[in-house]
């Protein structure tokens, strides 16, 4: 009887843990703040901070409107919002420009298309504006994308939506229920928990970019996609088809530090990746496929939102990856 006692007792428990584990997310990391250890980290380049005020008025914030995606007659009719065909840039702080810049290309077989650039058409950087267009004009393809089955089966492509002058980028593996819903990025619980981590970085959401490796929603059961639980990670012809999108958006962003949230888009983005463990704790120099980038990205490896759901005890060690990206651009956690 003491043994079933005690079993009921680690399951009531593991539940309430279970509700309340998105709000204790910056407590639980200031809690282990101090055993992180991370006084050892430097940053190879000093960035300067980020300025955390938006810099433009509403007026400049712009709303694009999405060309709608084709009609599929196989597909069940399911009714939209406005809301759900548009993709919302807001402007922040101008990225400071580094004094150099450094190609960085990979060796390409005789006979290979050139890789495209970040460049302008005018030959120098792009400009807020021009960001601003070339990512309106992916989303919009991207929306009307149906290189793979997942273009069949989606009610919302998921193109990703942040600041074009973000220093910091994150990407997850691929949109799942809520994200279908709505055509945004981490709105679900594992979108609110990464909310709480972006502030607890001392950052708004508003103020990075956030992606997905996939840009349709992968279900177990693609003639359900109402079922709730129907989620699943993308397979490898799903991110080969999906890749170019999320290497152009990088390559238009320009970020400073690429966060890959979880195995899927660790494994996808880090060269001779293995297991999320065995990449943790450190930075690699992005290295992209389909683009050449004008000077060196740095990506990190930490745990998806959803698995810190799943299991607390992990969020003291995603808080140390993040005060990784926090030493190396020069950000402070606010104060309480």
């Amino acid at each position: 009887m003491a043994d079933k006692s005690v079993r009921a007792l680690a399951a009531e428990l593991k539940n309430f843990l279970s509700a309340h584990e998105e709000e204790d997310f910056i407590s639980a990391a200031a809690t282990n703040q101090a055993a992180a250890g991370f006084s050892h980290v430097k940053a190879d380049v000093q960035a300067p901070p980020l300025h955390t005020k938006p810099a433009h008025s509403v007026s400049e914030q712009v709303l694009y409107q999405e060309a709608a995606p084709a009609p599929k007659p196989a597909k069940k009719a399911v009714s939209h919002s406005p809301a759900q065909d548009t993709l919302t840039v807001v402007f922040g702080q101008p990225v400071p420009q580094h004094p150099q810049t450094i190609t960085v290309e990979k060796p390409q077989p005789a006979g290979t298309p050139a890789a495209e650039e970040n460049v302008s058409p005018a030959g120098g950087a792009m400009t807020t504006e021009e960001k601003t267009a070339a990512l309106a004009e992916l989303a919009a393809t991207i929306k009307n994308c149906s290189r793979c089955p997942l273009g069949d089966t989606r009610l919302n492509a998921v193109p990703g939506e942040g600041n074009v002058n973000a220093r910091l980028m994150f990407v997850g593996e691929g949109p799942g229920y809520d994200e279908d819903r709505q055509g945004r990025p981490f709105v679900g619980r594992a979108g609110q928990l990464l909310d709480k981590m972006i502030a607890a970085m001392g950052l708004k959401r508003e103020e990075v970019f956030i992606a997905n490796i996939a840009k349709c929603h992968p279900m177990v059961d693609p003639q359900h996609p109402e079922k709730h639980g129907n989620d699943r990670a993308p397979n490898a012809q799903e991110i080969a088809c999906c890749r170019k999108y999320l290497e152009k958006q990088i390559s238009i962003i320009m970020p400073e530090i690429v966060v890959a949230l979880g195995g899927v888009s660790a494994k996808a983005l880090i060269a001779d990746a293995k297991s999320l463990g065995a990449l943790r704790g450190k930075f690699y120099t992005l290295s992209l496929d389909s683009v050449s980038l004008p000077r060196p990205v740095k990506i990190l490896a930490t745990f998806h939102p959803a698995a810190l759901l799943r299991n607390p005890g992990w969020k003291k060690d995603a808080w140390a990856d993040l005060q990784m990206v926090m030493a190396h651009m020069g950000l402070k956690a606010p104060s309480k």
